[in-house]
């Protein structure tokens, strides 16, 4: 049996035990989610359409993993003086597995994967194994003010207008000077290395960064 779904304003074909990547969809890995609009289902030559969906049906599907899309460059180009305007985008995706094709109301058979839950240990062991949640709790911690300090740290004096640059706005200007980013200086003097970093901890491309570099080389002249 096989089954024509509707997510993400996109439509596939699907069956049972098929693996496939869809637009985000909210869920942990071993979740299992419910993707109630289905188009068509049929087996054979024997197909059956919705208008537009089928009534009673439903597939469902098992999170396997949640990722990104590869990047992708609008870039625009106006024949005026150093008029350009380039914006990257990185579609948040979730790979599934389908699980279940369900007709005519059935309820989903297939459950989220269980959780594996710590048993409560005897009061003998509760003081040994203190000492371990302990060491485990201080190193969440240190992990999440690591990951809370910006990327870099700012150069002392005055900051400068990032907006200046052609593809940085507001909002770009605000969270680049969160990490520390606040001079045209300190914006041409990125490394490549420098690049890789904020292209993996902040939602801006490669390719951005490295044509806001080069703008700033020219604007940390004047």
């Amino acid at each position: 049996m096989f089954a024509v779904i509707k997510t993400g304003g996109k439509q596939y074909r699907v069956a049972a035990n098929d693996l496939l990547k869809i637009e985000k969809v909210e869920g942990q890995v071993g979740d299992i989610v419910e993707i109630g609009h289905v188009l068509a289902h049929g087996e054979g030559e024997n197909v059956t359409f919705g208008a537009p969906f089928v009534d009673g049906a439903l597939v469902t599907a098992e999170v396997v993993e949640q990722g990104k899309n590869r990047t992708v460059i609008a870039f625009k180009k106006r024949r005026r003086q150093n008029s350009r305007r380039k914006i990257g985008h990185r579609q948040l995706l979730t790979t599934v597995r389908i699980a279940e094709i369900l007709l005519d109301g059935a309820k989903p058979t297939k459950k989220a994967a269980a959780k594996t839950e710590a048993k409560a240990a005897p009061k003998k062991e509760a003081k040994a194994e203190a000492a371990p949640k302990e060491t485990e709790a201080k190193a969440a911690e240190a992990k999440a003010t690591e990951t809370a300090a910006p990327l870099f740290k700012a150069p002392k004096g005055e900051p400068d207008d990032l907006t200046v640059i052609k593809g940085i706005g507001p909002v770009a200007a605000g969270q680049l000077n969160e990490q520390g980013i606040t001079t045209f200086a300190q914006i041409a003097k990125l490394s490549d290395k420098d690049v890789a970093k904020i292209d993996e901890h902040m939602p801006f491309s490669a390719d951005q960064i490295m044509d806001w570099r080069e703008q700033a080389k020219e604007l940390a002249k004047k």
